[in-house]
């Protein structure tokens, strides 16, 4: 097993090069960081397993740093405070914002490794969430969303989310789903007729997310209700989304009793226009996710670009903000992404605006007359028809565009009557 990594963040060099001693003889990997700069640069690199914050530093305190790490979704390890001036309240406001523990300088020798060793043992005993949306901003409307979302997380009952189309469903549920547990976009529908038990047994303890519910059949919400009613007895949460709101559910013939136990719980998600001034966290923290992930060099994002992304306008949501983020960290040359970037990027996403711009427009040619099933599968036509042109032909490129797994894309097109070749 190698060695645990503790970042060491102090603007005071003896008190650093101490602690760095103290803790390699125990066998840490120790690295060092005299300001809140440096320590944001080595966040965006790598993920410590602990890191020893000094409070009063020159250029930012470290109460502030926490705060910064805490909004943007990268406050996933423990983070013990230090202070040679520190106050009761200090303490309180620093546990209360996500730190583990609290440390007065000068610090003795055994409290110093009794803590460290508190904290990385509470560490691997959490459970680790994945990254959500709702730890990517601090709006007043994430804000509400957060505390709705956590009153729901004190019970297991299944929950609606509903919003328009890539509005971040998938990220939001994963606020509910909890590291080495199942996690579950079903795609097979069909097995919610077929072995709804099953399913249970097979995500003990975890998230089954349900992207559409508009498009069960008859049969298959059937399952859905026998599914929910066992799901507490496995610990399974069931998690429905729908870009359809509740009045266009009972039109579609939703089963009334599905409708009515999922109706207890749902939440109306935000679409990102509504909340832009979050737009610099989550750009920051996807960019991160990006860089440990090891699919793209991190790339740190300059005031002037984060400001021109949060004044863009996003039709396509958090997909489109995402696609962004991934072109920028791959085409940007310096060590930053800039404004020139942003623009540049932007220029080769205007066409795929106006053309969806066009598409909803080219709706219109869809019989409304006919039953809601059949006008969405003829619009469904049109819109994978539209990607699998755009792609030119390239399903991995459609299914990328469309976040749609490629087998569910597959079943998609063939019970449309799409032919892909």
């Amino acid at each position: 097993m190698s060695a645990r990594q503790i970042l060491v963040v102090d603007d005071e060099v003896g008190i650093r090069e101490l602690l760095r001693d103290i803790l390699q003889d125990e066998g840490y990997q120790v690295r060092l960081a005299e300001n809140a700069a440096q320590a944001r640069e080595y966040r965006q690199q790598f993920t410590p397993d602990l890191v020893l914050l000094d409070i009063w530093m020159p250029d930012c305190d470290g109460i502030s740093l926490l705060k910064e790490w805490g909004n943007s979704g990268l406050l996933t390890m423990p983070v013990v405070m230090m202070s040679g001036h520190g106050t009761i309240d200090t303490a309180v406001e620093a546990t209360r914002i996500g730190a583990f523990d609290f440390l007065e300088k000068p610090i003795a020798l055994q409290k110093l490794l009794k803590t460290v060793s508190a904290a990385l043992k509470h560490s691997e005993q959490l459970p680790k969430s994945d990254i959500h949306f709702l730890r990517l901003g601090k709006s007043a409307l994430i804000n509400e969303l957060r505390a709705s979302f956590e009153s729901l997380a004190l019970h297991k009952s299944p929950v609606l989310l509903s919003g328009e189309q890539f509005a971040g469903t998938h990220l939001y549920a994963k606020f509910f789903h909890r590291h080495d547990t199942p996690w579950m976009v079903l795609d097979e529908l069909d097995r919610l007729s077929s072995e709804p038990l099953a399913l249970l047994q097979e995500l003990e303890q975890g998230v089954l997310l349900i992207s559409e519910l508009a498009e069960l059949s008859r049969t298959q919400q059937k399952g859905l209700n026998l599914l929910i009613a066992n799901a507490e007895k496995h610990q399974v949460r069931v998690i429905c989304a729908t870009a359809l709101n509740l009045n266009a559910l009972l039109e579609q013939q939703l089963d009334s009793q599905l409708l009515q136990i999922l109706s207890a719980n749902a939440i109306q998600l935000p679409i990102l226009n509504q909340h832009k001034d979050d737009i610099p966290d989550i750009v920051r923290a996807l960019g991160v996710m990006l860089g440990e992930s090891n699919s793209l060099p991190y790339r740190d994002f300059d005031t002037a670009a984060l400001n021109a992304l949060r004044k863009f306008d996003w039709p396509g949501n958090l997909s489109q903000l995402d696609n962004m983020i991934r072109t920028l960290m791959q085409s940007s040359k310096g060590e930053r992404v800039t404004e020139d970037d942003v623009k540049r990027i932007m220029l080769q996403f205007q066409p795929e605006i106006d053309e969806a711009k066009q598409d909803a427009g080219a709706t219109s040619g869809v019989n409304l007359d006919q039953p809601l099933r059949e006008a969405r599968d003829a619009f469904e036509r049109l819109y994978f028809e539209h990607h699998i042109q755009k792609a030119e032909r390239n399903m991995s490129k459609v299914a990328e565009n469309v976040e749609m797994e490629r087998t569910h894309l597959y079943r998609k097109l063939k019970q449309l009557g799409i032919k892909i070749k």
